[in-house]
């Protein structure tokens, strides 16, 4: 008998330096809310309850403060702290786990997503339009992923994308392709808010 796949939350991922936008990227405004305002109201149509994932010291910062968050509880740096903290929280469900700098992101990126699953992997994501590659900032993660998640991290690992890569995680050919663009640069912010905000 197939087991029935636990539930998701989400997660976005809020909790870098955000070094080569030289400001913080959750704070990014589009049409007149910020980016993280954005992914946290998308993953919310899609899933009971969403957390924002941040380092210990952003717990006060205004643009975090007033939504529920997972604060990293692990040692280490990058986005697989916020992944693991997550799943150590509440390890009995699974996670959606998003970027906040994905500003194209879609509700049909997330309903495939999620419709596609395969509960049975450690995780599901989608493969990169660019390169081939696994999505680990817009995918699914399991609560089996923790345990090994663990013994990656143990063996010096700190890529969540290497990590699906060597987990053989099943991947998803998305349909809304832009929809995993990311926003890294003010040169790459500017472009995706005028194309934003000429779509009202």
């Amino acid at each position: 008998m197939t087991p029935v796949p636990v539930p998701v939350y989400g997660l976005i991922l809020a909790g870098g330096s955000s070094s080569r936008m030289r400001q913080d990227k959750a704070a990014l405004r589009y049409a007149g809310a910020t980016q993280l305002d954005r992914a946290f109201e998308l993953a919310s149509r899609h899933v009971p309850k969403v957390f924002v994932s941040v380092r210990a010291s952003q717990i006060a910062d205004p643009a975090r403060a007033q939504r529920p968050m997972i604060v990293d509880s692990l040692a280490g740096e990058g986005p697989i702290v916020g992944i693991r903290s997550a799943l150590a929280a509440h390890p009995n469900v699974a996670w959606l786990v998003l970027a906040c700098d994905l500003p194209f992101l879609s509700d049909a990126a997330l309903s495939q997503l999620l419709r596609e699953r395969d509960a049975t992997a450690l995780a599901t994501a989608y493969r990169s339009a660019h390169d081939g590659l696994p999505e680990p900032l817009c995918a699914i993660w399991e609560p089996a992923a923790a345990a090994a998640l663990a013994a990656y991290v143990s063996g010096g690992g700190s890529c969540p994308r290497k990590f699906l890569i060597r987990h053989a995680a099943p991947l998803l050919e998305p349909v809304d392709k832009r929809a995993l663009d990311n926003v890294n640069t003010p040169e790459e912010y500017a472009h995706a808010r005028a194309v934003l905000d000429a779509a009202g």
